[in-house]
């Protein structure tokens, strides 16, 4: 039986019940696969690692050692959070990257999206195969969020799974992948069954570049920090709404609009909002907001956010318009056929649900 085929008599897991079937029977198998060998995994923070994450502490404990990398380009509380859940809550072997810095010198007036996007993945790669080395001889195996779209898309040549390759191939892994034949449906059912949070579970997609594809050109740290904060800002007062939409954030593109404050002249950066419903991220409609909410939003992002003066709602469906404003690049992954890997395919997670792009 081919193991990258989901069974047609498998049932769809839709409770907490068959959630907790799933997880007994993967931590049965997976402490049958490591044994007394160690594990590896990138821990983003978004569902699928961090699912894949608990189902492994679950099963193993202390061999599992995740690595989460904090390229500056997250949102608002994110690396904070997962550190929280994972090392204070769940008592995780977890090894932090602050690899701001690195990142940021490394993006200095680069303006081309795609030149952004090879830095940022080329330099996460980097940065995992170092934290790698040095547990290169305890390491036999390599953890994954795949998830069966991934699979699905790779076989029909959409995208090749969330991973990028480029790391050498003297690091040799076996690859477990205990939520491979899940639909993300699947995953966020089990993730709350494990305990992980609920913003945790119902994480928005979430490009890999992170909020490098929002700070649109070359991105500076302070109009990055003002993204930021902006973005911060919009998903609270949407979610503070109870609105159910696919995805919203805020955009901060490279150039100023003038604006009045306090009586004098200020020459900031406009905010874009950006929410989007959409069924197979093939067509995307715009909601329309409540007029009252974009107002708040725009108090809050103008009296809050140093450097914005104007806050905007783009109303471009797709098509014409994609759901990200600088496009994403699938040329970063790649795909992998066996069962033994170099370490070149490391989870580099959109979050997202059919693009490897958080939805282009």
């Amino acid at each position: 039986m081919d193991p990258n085929k989901r069974p047609d008599d498998m049932v769809r897991i839709t409770t907490p019940e068959l959630a907790q079937v799933f997880i007994d029977e993967q931590v049965a198998a997976i402490r049958e696969q490591i044994g007394d060998k160690k594990v590896l995994l990138a821990l983003s923070g978004g569902v699928d690692s961090s699912v894949v994450a608990a189902l492994l502490i679950k099963a193993i404990g202390k061999q599992l050692i995740c690595v989460h990398v904090n390229h500056g380009l997250m949102r608002k509380g994110e690396s904070e959070q997962v550190v929280d859940v994972f090392q204070n809550q769940m008592d995780a072997n977890l090894v932090y990257v602050d690899a701001t810095d690195r990142f940021l010198d490394k993006l200095v007036d680069v303006d081309e999206p795609e030149a952004k996007r090879k830095i940022i993945g080329a330099e996460f790669i980097r940065v995992f195969e170092e934290e790698a080395r040095k547990v290169g001889d305890e390491v036999s195996f390599l953890a994954q969020g795949t998830i069966y779209p991934d699979i699905l898309e790779s076989q029909d040549g959409v995208k090749a799974h969330h991973n990028v390759g480029g790391l050498p191939e003297d690091l040799q892994f076996e690859l477990c992948e205990p939520v491979k034949l899940l639909y993300k449906d699947e995953v966020r059912v089990v993730g709350r069954e494990l305990g992980l949070p609920e913003n945790m579970v119902e994480r928005q997609p979430f490009p890999g570049p992170g909020l490098g594809v929002r700070c649109l050109g070359a991105i500076t740290r302070d109009r990055l920090e003002a993204l930021r904060e902006a973005d911060a800002i919009v998903r609270e007062e949407i979610d503070k709404a109870g609105l159910t939409i696919w995805q919203y954030f805020a955009v901060v593109p490279d150039f100023r609009a003038t604006g009045v404050r306090e009586g004098k002249r200020a020459y900031d950066w406009p905010c874009i909002i950006r929410c989007i419903n959409t069924v197979d991220v093939m067509t995307a409609e715009v909601p329309e907001l409540d007029w009252a909410l974009l107002k708040r939003i725009t108090a809050r992002v103008t009296a809050e956010v140093p450097g914005i003066c104007r806050v905007v709602y783009d109303l471009t469906p797709k098509p014409i318009g994609t759901i990200e404003w600088e496009k994403a690049d699938r040329a970063l992954t790649c795909t992998f056929e066996c069962r033994t890997v170099p370490l070149s395919f490391v989870s580099y997670e959109s979050h997202g649900k059919a693009t490897s792009d958080g939805g282009e």
